[in-house]
């Protein structure tokens, strides 16, 4: 569900929608999740943002869909592995 939404508001901000990916790995042993945002290179500074708002944003509003969960947000683009 939060890699969905996360997902959603990403496509949203972007030029190239087609390039976004979100993979869910564990994160702390177990204990959390890492969302893996994956972006065309052009389109990086967009979801960063100016002295990275636009990620601050998205890590906000994913960590309230979390609730007490812990949830770590990446930003990568796509031509790193």
């Amino acid at each position: 569900m939060l890699a969905d939404a996360l997902e959603h508001l990403v496509r949203g901000i972007v030029d190239n929608p087609d390039d976004v990916s979100v993979r869910t790995k564990n994160w702390r042993r177990g204990d959390g999740e890492l969302l893996e945002v994956r972006v065309n290179p052009e389109d990086l500074g967009r979801v960063i943002g100016r002295s990275g708002r636009t990620a601050r944003a998205l890590r906000t509003v994913v960590g309230a869909l979390a609730g007490d969960k812990a949830v770590r947000v990446d930003v990568v683009d796509v031509d790193r592995r």
